[in-house]
């Protein structure tokens, strides 16, 4: 509901720009601002048909990368290896649905595959100078489509002192011309060094403002709201641990679910900090790519020194959960 909510601050007077965030929410809009200053990213076209999506791979070189230009959590975001797979993608990209407005329809985009590992920053911005306030380490599952499974947050990351990736975002959001709310900004670590993958113009989801909370002690509401109201927000980093998530999902496509719950043969470790039941009794559930947030069953936090602390917890985690399918 970002467009929404900016129209309606434009309207109050309060700070932010809607073509700004216009062009965060529209992934191919990012892509023309961001090639027009000059900063770092996968190249990337639109492609109406099957035949524009091979043409312009054949131009990129396999692997690749389609999506839709509007759509979140990664849905409709697949690997692509060779030109035989380019067209079953392009379908599956094609028929995807937004549930709330019914005469939607997708636009898609071919993209450079780039390699590395991919990070999030989410960042306050106020009058153009901007904050880095939570950087999160992503997992990926359920190849060939790029579904967000966990993330960790790293009290002391050396990428928040990182020159090159501090200049990125600020190049970033320049380019954009983004100068006061928040954003979660996907950026590939890369051989070349970092590159763009998407910017939202809204905190991150996923549990990542609350990781970095327990991490950092650093509130990201906190300071959303502050630059929300023109305010300098107070960013002070109390605490020095790791925090993670872990996502879990069926494994067989319409599982109907019965009872879940999380039981532990030994002592639960100490690492754990949440457990939570996402699938209520009666609900039917799937893996990626039919459910991507809709398909999650349960999640796990872990707060710890070490991110092996946290890794270890949410394995013990992952074994203790039981699933009665009905």
């Amino acid at each position: 509901r970002i467009m929404q909510a900016t129209e309606v601050a434009a309207a109050l007077g309060l700070p932010g720009d809607p073509a700004a965030v216009a062009r965060c929410r529209d992934k191919h809009l990012t892509r023309q601002a961001l090639a027009a200053a000059g900063v770092a990213q996968p190249r990337s076209q639109r492609v109406d048909t099957l035949p524009d999506a091979l043409v312009t791979a054949g131009r990129f070189g396999y692997p690749v990368i389609i999506k839709p230009t509007d759509l979140a959590l990664s849905a409709g975001v697949v690997k692509v290896d060779t030109a035989e797979q380019l067209a079953g993608a392009f379908d599956h990209v094609s028929a995807l649905k937004y549930s709330s407005i019914p005469s939607w329809r997708p636009t898609i985009l071919l993209e450079e595959f780039a390699e590395g590992y991919e990070i999030s920053v989410d960042t306050a911005v106020r009058r153009g100078e901007i904050m880095p306030l939570c950087l999160a380490r992503k997992e990926i599952g359920f190849p060939p489509y790029c579904i967000e499974v966990g993330h960790y947050v790293h009290a002391d990351d050396p990428l928040l002192q990182d020159p090159v990736l501090i200049r990125l975002l600020h190049d970033t959001h320049r380019a954009l011309g983004f100068t006061d709310g928040v954003t979660h900004t996907e950026i590939m670590m890369t051989a070349d060094g970092p590159k763009v993958i998407e910017v939202n113009g809204r905190l991150g989801g996923d549990m990542i403002p609350y990781l970095g909370l327990r991490a950092t002690g650093v509130d990201t509401a906190l300071a959303a709201a502050a630059v929300a109201c023109d305010r300098i927000p107070q960013i002070t980093r109390s605490e020095k641990l790791v925090a993670a998530v872990r996502f879990f999902y069926p494994s067989e496509v319409d599982t109907r679910i019965e009872g879940i719950s999380f039981e532990f043969a030994g002592p639960r470790p100490a690492a754990i900090d949440t457990l939570a039941v996402l699938a209520k009794p009666g609900v039917i559930k799937s893996p990626p790519p039919e459910g991507t947030l809709t398909g999650r069953m349960a999640f796990a936090t872990a707060v710890a020194e070490t991110a092996d602390e946290c890794r270890s917890a949410l394995d013990a985690a992952e074994a203790a959960l039981r699933v009665v399918p009905g």
